[in-house]
């Protein structure tokens, strides 16, 4: 008489059922056990038992911070599909490891991958065709995706350092390093999009920028609360404009069209609403002026920098309070 599979038999005979019909791929996220005792009705003991038959069986693998992922085994059917571009099969086979690979070569291919079509585009498993690997080779030099990006922007931050000694003055620092960051952005349009100064991420190559700034101001007579301000809002301000720049570079490549193209499609109708809507100020304004984001940074940097100087000289003679 034929035994009747337990439950995690018949979970697991699933799962490795979806394997070797390639509906979970290798490098893919096999269901949690939380996701199974939702799906299949069972315990959390049961799920867990499913998991682990699979992981003994070789088709899974455990990946710390992700959880279950589908590996394949020699002698299991899954066979990982060789990419040589976006959307493009050039054959079945599983790859092998590449003895050369690298965290290095990892992460720079994260940021070609980033440079030529967006932030978007860094997925461990595009990363990994792009180098000819398998993806689980990629986890044995970047933990998860998150660490990758960390990785990229520790990578490019690390081409432009700060140099040492710094220029007199702590307006040329500034100065300085303000047009570091703005070069940084146009050259990874990416970039500004992954940075944040509320909720930072722990690369001590972009911190030494904030450090930088806070050198820079130390003994001016700024308060605590300005120079903390000061080490936000002058940063912000280059990422904002850089935000910009890369909305409307990803625009024209999207549309075909510049951005003086854009307005002079666009003129009857804004010169009709300008005169309707009680706008003719509007019309005092050069549509041209939006085109140069570097002038637009220069302009703002100037503009910025003055009202911090009229602030320093305002609190020179203020001593700071003592540090609590």
């Amino acid at each position: 008489m034929r035994k009747t599979p337990a439950p995690y038999e018949r979970i697991a005979a699933t799962i490795r059922t979806q394997v070797a019909a390639g509906r979970l791929r290798p490098g893919d996220r096999a269901p949690s056990t939380r996701e199974i005792t939702r799906k299949w009705g069972v315990a959390i003991a049961t799920a867990t038992k499913a998991l682990t038959l699979l992981r003994n069986e070789g088709i899974l693998e455990p990946v710390r911070g992700i959880g279950m992922i589908v590996r394949p085994a020699p002698d299991h059917p899954a066979q990982e599909t060789q990419v040589s571009g976006p959307g493009e099969r050039r054959g079945s086979g599983r790859r092998r490891d590449d003895p050369g690979l690298s965290r290095e070569r990892v992460v720079r291919t994260g940021i070609a991958l980033a440079d030529a079509h967006g932030i978007e585009a860094v997925a461990m498993r595009r990363v990994a065709a792009e180098l000819g690997v398998g993806v689980m080779s990629l986890y044995r030099h970047v933990q998860d995706r998150d660490e990758l990006v960390r990785g990229m922007a520790a990578e490019v931050f690390g081409e432009r350092e700060l140099p040492e000694p710094p220029p007199p003055g702590w307006r040329a620092r500034l100065e300085l390093v303000a047009r570091v960051q703005w070069d940084l952005y146009l050259h990874h349009t990416w970039l500004a999009a992954i940075t944040s100064f509320t909720r930072p991420m722990l690369v001590p190559a972009m911190m030494a920028h904030t450090a930088w700034t806070v050198r820079a101001l130390r003994g001016h007579g700024l308060s605590r609360a300005d120079l903390t301000r000061e080490v936000i809002t002058l940063p912000a301000f280059i990422r904002g404009l850089a935000l910009s720049h890369a909305e409307e570079s990803a625009a024209a490549r999207a549309s075909g069209q510049t951005l003086d193209t854009w307005w002079s499609a666009r003129a009857a109708s804004f010169t009709e609403v300008v005169a309707s809507d009680g706008l003719a100020d509007l019309a005092l304004l050069r549509q041209d002026a939006s085109e140069d984001f570097t002038a637009l940074l220069e302009y703002g940097l100037s503009r910025h920098l003055d009202g911090l100087a009229a602030l320093i000289d305002r609190t020179r003679k203020v001593p700071e309070p003592p540090a609590t």
